[in-house]
């Protein structure tokens, strides 16, 4: 239910036009598998041009280290806890308001081309993107189809259509059209792609680039080298939409945001490569894990003129983030009856702020695991089936070298926290 956005504080950026949202979304995508954070087996060219147009942020956090959860957080601004999707088979409730219709409800055109991954109502049901405030939508609704990247056909809004073509093309496609037809429209274009999520396939084209590279299970089979073709493709894609924007002279009107769903997996539809490639390092843990490699992403934000173009920014931020800085850069501020957890850091983004003194926060006791954190600064609480350790994760990444004994007092205040936390849960 979207009730009417709060007015704008005087303290507001002022600016001719309200910016335009452009959020690439990668799937599965380790933060070791880009260049701008030190990945040399392949290029990425045009994302390490985007980071230095921007700010490359060191410490991007996802809210949760699964597909539809960590989107339904994205949408919403808000913790799964609070926002009823704690697995792959929720479905995002209606009365849960999503950045696309706060952003709708400014005067954008919305849209989303890629991955949206439905869940089940009660009723066997699920609530479609086009009533949760896109405009257009294009791609796949469920998440089994979203293994496909050569796929046969794909959902135009309600209908489903033939197609041919590698899936970030088609993609890319879409938002380079959507981008052309609304250049004098602020608009929201959201792009969840789903590479490298699995199947892991690719071009041969791109794929000859790399065989022989990599050594390989069964050369017949070359996942590793289909691993790698899978980013340099996605690259390409997003090169793309970034040129298309810039093409149309929107760069100091558009806000470009690139990130990852959740880390690499090492599950068995990856067949290995993320596991090969190391795509985590240098952290521990994977996706359906609490620990860095699960939650930690790669993250950019480039606002040509705005934000600070070279640079590498060590505060922490969360994908909750979004929905309440996205609304602040269009001018205005969520209503509090949405209840919104993430923070405005658009001053952050700014380069004015370090941001906020907060404690933030994950949980993550479905399909068999009992994990939960508690993060402030560069400290970390991980609990894992009831053991609690406290981590300094910019001076040991790798989650190694437990510093509760050392620390009490801070121990104490997260375990804390994260206990009373956990109690605020909305029961569906």
């Amino acid at each position: 239910m979207l009730t009417a956005l709060a007015a704008a504080p005087a303290a507001s950026m002022a600016q001719t036009r309200k910016p335009n949202f452009v959020f690439l979304f990668a799937d599965d995508m380790g933060w070791g598998d880009v260049g701008f954070n030190g990945r040399k087996e392949w290029s990425t060219p045009n994302l390490d041009k985007l980071g230095r147009e921007g700010t490359i942020f060191d410490r991007w956090y996802t809210a949760c280290p699964l597909c539809a959860p960590s989107r339904a957080a994205l949408m919403t601004g808000k913790y799964n806890i609070h926002n009823g999707v704690r697995n792959n088979s929720m479905d995002l409730p209606a009365t849960e308001v999503t950045v696309a219709e706060a952003l709708k409800a400014q005067g954008y055109r919305t849209a989303l081309f890629g991955k949206w991954h439905k869940g089940r109502m009660a009723d066997g049901g699920f609530l479609h993107p086009l009533d949760q405030g896109f405009d257009e939508t294009f791609g796949y609704l469920d998440a089994l189809h979203a293994w496909e990247h050569f796929p046969k056909k794909l959902w135009r809004g309600r209908e489903e259509q033939p197609v041919k073509g590698y899936s970030c093309d088609l993609l890319a496609d879409e938002a380079v059209r959507f981008i052309g037809e609304n250049r004098n429209n602020p608009f929201l274009l959201y792009v969840p792609f789903i590479e490298p999520h699995f199947l892991i396939e690719a071009p041969e084209e791109d794929v000859a680039r790399f065989k022989g590279k990599f050594s390989e299970k069964d050369p017949s089979k070359p996942f590793n080298a289909n691993y790698a073709a899978m980013i340099t493709r996605l690259d390409r894609a997003i090169g793309r939409i970034v040129a298309a924007i810039d093409q149309a002279g929107l760069g100091r009107d558009t806000v470009i945001v690139f990130t990852s769903d959740n880390g690499a997996t090492f599950e068995k539809g990856n067949e290995g490569a993320s596991n090969f490639h190391d795509s985590n390092r240098p952290f521990r843990g994977q996706k359906r894990s609490l620990e860095e490699g699960g939650i930690r992403e790669p993250g950019i934000v480039r606002w040509t003129g705005h934000v600070p173009a070279g640079k590498r920014s060590t505060v922490p931020m969360h994908n909750i983030d979004i929905l309440p800085t996205f609304v602040a850069a269009a001018g205005s501020k969520p209503d509090p009856a949405w209840k919104v957890d993430g923070a405005n850091m658009l001053d952050v983004w700014l380069g004015r702020s370090n941001g906020p003194e907060r404690t933030l926060f994950w949980d993550f006791r479905i399909e068999g695991v009992d994990m939960a954190a508690a993060m402030r600064g560069d400290h970390k609480l991980l609990v894992v089936g009831g053991h609690r350790s406290l981590y300094n994760v910019r001076t040991d990444p790798g989650e190694r070298r437990t510093l509760g004994p050392e620390m009490p007092d801070l121990f104490k205040q997260l375990d804390g926290e994260l206990k009373a936390w956990l109690a605020t849960e909305v029961k569906r």
